[in-house]
């Protein structure tokens, strides 16, 4: 399993997190989603796509730095 980290920009509070962790684990190949609001941090645990994390990422309203 590999493990990838992206920095996501504009999360502001638990609902805009869950946002984010649900879009994110709906994409083929993801097996855990954390999600550190402090930090914008989104930790992404599987073999997915990295331009399909981005894509669901910008699918929930957020974006990738």
């Amino acid at each position: 399993m590999s493990e990838t980290t992206y920095t996501v920009t504009g999360m502001t509070c638990q609902h805009c997190v869950a946002s984010v962790q649900e879009e994110v684990s709906e994409v083929p190949g993801v097996t855990e989603v954390r999600v550190d609001l402090d930090t914008g941090r989104v930790v992404v645990v599987g073999e997915a796509q990295d331009a399909a994390v981005r894509a669901a990422i910008d699918e929930a309203g957020y974006a990738v730095a």
